[in-house]
């Protein structure tokens, strides 16, 4: 309603008419999202970071501008004669009266027809299952052998050899050189693929520096993919910047956003390692003297209770018992001996008492039978002139026994 009363007024303001043409244009909705290309002339840089410049072909121009936020984004830095493509929605500038264009991604020409091959080699190999994360294989923690396949003369290559020094210097690098860009990367990549295959190291970087979709296209190519998705050996892509994707990267076991970070993700930190080492170590000690600590205690327990079950101490006790029943059976027999020996001098004076000396020093005498050796104990053992041999106290002598 606001417009018609605009349009059946016979004279407008130039703010209302720049108005009018402002709603009309925001109105619209395929000018609210185009993409122009053109030739970039005029360019300059405000100190706020805006940026602003002239789009052109061969038969007309617009005026563009690029608000900071958006400028900040670029990958590639804007220059003049540069082929670009740029999304974003025409306007009114009503300060000045001139329609404008403005951009919110600015990319170089060509790059949405490439961008669409991107898409469909996406969706195609995503299909087939080549960026299903159950086959991403875990990489190495310590790899021996490093292979790296890239430019032997960019820059990529002294920043991935750079951190395999600072992180990882125990680690052999296997350099396979391959072009990174241009028609012949493609083969060239498959190539040094297979040449860092055959040397079998522990895990693969593939890597790139910065640029645009086009010079990045040969890790887009299809071969290359499936090559990456072949491969026996885990895969790490470090392509261009943090911002960029390619079909490589999302084939490969690992994509890490710059070759720097690639060899970061492939190899520990050599100071990590001597933090760790230092910490175990001292953990190892604490643990190990715990233990120690813990198998002397049960030792000593051990040990107390063999002394309270020795045989030793029962040993010695009866060592005791027997010293001191030894001094009783010693002091026992010197007893017994004695009263025997009393008893034996008792019975002995006695016996010698009864003793045949003694009965004859009383003046008995022993009378034998000369010949025939026998004691005459009575008459009958006597014939008449038989000699005879008689024993006194001091001695004895012969005589001849008579008959009467």
């Amino acid at each position: 309603m606001e417009q018609m009363s605009l349009l059946s007024s016979s004279i407008l303001t130039v703010k209302e008419l720049t108005g009018y043409l402002h709603g009309i244009l925001e109105s619209d909705d395929l000018l609210r999202d185009i993409w122009v290309q053109g030739e970039i002339s005029n360019l300059s840089r405000a100190s706020s970071g805006h940026i602003y410049f002239t789009l052109k072909d061969q038969n007309a121009s617009i005026r563009c501008a690029m608000w900071r936020p958006n400028a900040l984004r670029l990958i590639t830095p804007l220059q003049d004669g540069q082929s670009v493509e740029a999304h974003g929605y025409v306007d009114i500038y009503e300060a000045g009266g001139q329609l404008q264009f403005y951009a919110d991604t600015i990319r170089p020409a060509g790059e949405g027809l490439l961008y669409q091959e991107f898409i469909k080699l996406k969706v195609q190999l995503e299909a087939e299952g080549l960026f299903d994360p159950a086959r991403k294989r875990p990489l190495p923690a310590f790899p021996h052998r490093i292979g790296i396949v890239t430019s032997p003369t960019g820059a990529a290559l002294q920043d991935i050899l750079n951190v395999l020094r600072r992180r990882f210097p125990l680690a052999t690098v296997i350099l396979s050189p391959t072009p990174v860009q241009g028609s012949e990367a493609p083969a060239g990549i498959l190539m040094a693929l297979k040449r860092v295959i055959a040397e079998v190291p522990d895990v693969i970087i593939l890597a790139r520096g910065g640029g645009s979709l086009e010079d990045m296209w040969a890790f887009n190519d299809e071969n290359v993919a499936r090559a990456i998705a072949a491969s026996p050996i885990p895969v790490i892509t470090g392509i261009g910047h943090e911002t960029d994707f390619t079909i490589a990267d999302f084939v490969a076991d690992l994509r890490a956003p710059t070759p720097t970070a690639a060899a970061e993700l492939a190899t520990p930190n050599r100071e990590d390692l001597l933090s760790d080492v230092i910490e175990l170590s001292a953990q190892l000690t604490l643990i190990s003297r715990h233990i120690i600590d813990n198998l002397n205690w049960q030792m000593a327990d051990l040990a107390s209770r063999l002394m309270r079950n020795s045989p030793v101490l029962y040993i010695n006790h009866q060592m005791e018992r027997l010293t001191d029943l030894s001094r009783v059976l010693i002091t026992v027999t010197y007893h017994s001996l004695e009263i025997k020996i009393l008893n034996m001098k008792e019975l002995y004076g006695r016996l010698n008492t009864l003793s045949p000396d003694a009965t004859l020093k009383r003046g008995f005498a022993l009378v034998t039978d000369q010949k025939r050796g026998r004691l005459v104990t009575c008459i009958g053992d006597v014939i008449d002139q038989m000699p005879i041999n008689i024993q006194v106290s001091d001695g004895s002598f012969h005589a001849t026994a008579t008959q009467e």
